[in-house]
């Protein structure tokens, strides 16, 4: 591990020698037959593979604490040809062995886990020089950043920041890593205008299951490139992305309105995402748009922000909830110090709504402030040590002509449980054509859909009623004929796969033939079991 102390050297890292003589037996229970392949193994990378049991045990599991499995090794690279050797050495081996690549581990059904495999620690490569490298025209400062698979985007926003430019598409919590996200797609309140950030990607370097580095773009190595973007981290492991940047805003109107009825709620978010302005190539409508259900009698703030004051609280609480659910519609408007008319820009917009009279509330903020506004209460959460629990968490995506009978259903008989309940609980609709069917992640066949986000956390003991819940809101969906796709999709065997991927499973098998045949990376899913 380079650039670590030599205390951590002394704790971990064994002489290759030792290392390759305690190799042996653990590759032998991988590996059958197993006749000298230990010959062949990189010296040069040996001393980067831990075994020991502390090592394992720190990536057995993930955020959700629902699923544990314990890898052979967790390989620390210092260089992106580090990671090459290690998938080369598989690969060509009569029965490779797993291999995932983990970042912030920030997943809930094991996606990142490799029993009996390796886990390749990504954050390790945050040990090397130059791995977020901003690049802008002078004139127009728009451009685009290179990051390395393993950054955060907390980083990434920084050093972006730094030069006067940002991406434009983010994500709601920013200490996740680059690779990890764009294996998935990478949402928040930005995508119905701007996309999700796999459609705000120019360049990929990736390292394949076959252990080859290559750069693919839309116009070089294309299927490689759309393979891999919401791939599941099926085709590759993502070392560098190309990110385009535009000038960053200074501040931000941030903006939450109560509703008392699921219709009037989504109408009004659907009204929104459909102001583009009244000039060809001019966007004078709103840069986030998310939604937030509140359960009766049960605090509006949450651990993703902290937005109301104590009395208003207090005034929310006390509303009549005929449903058992309030809905709250949160908006963003982005500006600079200099602009003028902002709030009669952001009134004009938001004319016409149909909201709870005085029932309004607005803040005032840095763009870094707004984009990085859940990490307050992730803090508050980790001092009272309730971050690292159980997360059985349901991600999915909802056709928008079955919205009105999936929220008068789903929200007042299945969610509306307090005892099971344990938000937040997220849905704010998207936009198909700003998404590209040429990438893996699958969606809804409908020009807007919903996500729906069942952020629950609960007690290492109790986890399993928040888990039957999402299960009775899918066979809700299934019984009613409402074509859901899960956003962070888990299932349980290859039919479960086959039927979320439909017609699109041809092309996820084929291209898993061609960028993985021998089915080395990712197995946390179980796709292909």
């Amino acid at each position: 591990m380079a650039n670590t102390s030599n205390s951590l050297a002394s704790c971990f890292l064994v002489p290759s020698t030792f290392l390759l003589s305690q190799l042996k037996p653990i590759f032998e229970k991988l590996i059958k037959p197993r006749k000298n392949f230990l010959k062949d193994f990189p010296v040069h990378i040996s001393d980067r593979l831990l075994l020991d049991s502390e090592a394992t045990k720190s990536v057995s599991c993930d955020y959700g604490h629902l699923v544990r499995a314990t890898p052979a090794g967790v390989f620390y690279p210092s260089s992106v040809e580090d990671i090459v050797s290690l998938v080369k050495f598989s690969y060509g081996l009569s029965r490779p062995f797993k291999i995932a690549a983990r970042g912030r581990g920030h997943c809930v059904h094991g996606e990142a886990l490799a029993k009996d495999g390796v886990v390749i620690n990504m954050c390790s490569l945050n040990n090397a020089t130059g791995r977020i490298r901003v690049y802008k025209n002078g004139e127009t400062r728009c451009g685009y950043v290179d990051v390395g698979g393993e950054q955060m985007w907390i980083d990434v926003l920084k050093a972006c920041l730094e030069e006067g430019v940002a991406p434009v598409s983010w994500t709601d919590y920013l200490y996740l890593t680059v690779g990890g996200t764009l294996s998935n797609a990478g949402i928040s309140g930005q995508t119905f205008r701007y996309g999700p950030l796999i459609s705000n990607v120019h360049e990929l370097d990736v390292v394949t299951g076959n252990g080859e580095l290559m750069t693919c773009s839309e116009k070089s190595n294309s299927e490689l490139f759309f393979a891999v973007l919401g791939g599941l981290g099926q085709f590759g492991i993502i070392t560098r992305a190309r990110v385009p940047v535009q000038p960053a805003p200074k501040r931000v109107k941030w903006v939450r309105m109560l509703y008392d009825d699921s219709v009037a709620f989504t109408r009004d978010q659907e009204l929104l995402i459909s102001i583009h302005g009244d000039k060809p190539g001019v966007f004078k409508g709103l840069n986030y748009i998310e939604g937030l259900l509140i359960m009766h009698q049960t605090t509006p703030n949450n651990w993703r922000s902290s937005f109301f004051s104590a009395s208003d609280v207090y005034r929310i609480i006390s509303l009549p909830v005929p449903n058992g659910f309030l809905y709250c519609l949160e908006v963003a408007k982005y500006y600079d110090d200099s602009s003028s008319g902002i709030d009669e820009e952001l009134e004009a917009l938001l004319e016409g709504l149909s909201y709870l009279p005085k029932f309004r509330f607005t803040k005032d903020l840095t763009f870094l402030e707004f984009l990085d506004r859940v990490r307050k209460g992730e803090l508050e959460l980790r001092s009272r040590g309730l971050w690292e629990v159980p997360h059985p968490w349901l991600n999915i995506f909802i056709p928008g002509s079955r919205i009105s009978e999936f929220s008068s259903e789903v929200f007042a008989s299945i969610l509306n449980d307090p005892s099971k309940a344990i938000g937040p609980f997220l849905l704010y609709p998207m936009l198909r054509n700003k998404w590209d069917n040429r990438m893996s992640v699958v969606i809804p066949e409908e020009d807007v859909f919903y996500t729906l986000e069942l952020l629950h956390s609960s007690g290492f003991d109790d986890w399993e009623a928040c888990e039957n819940q999402n299960k009775s809101t899918l066979q809700f969906c299934k019984d009613n004929g409402i074509k859901v796709k899960q956003y962070l999709p888990y299932f349980q065997n290859k039919d479960g796969w086959r039927i979320h991927f439909g017609s699109e499973w041809g092309r996820f098998q084929m291209r898993k033939a061609s960028f993985d045949p021998k089915m080395i990376l990712s197995p946390g899913p179980r796709i292909f079991d």
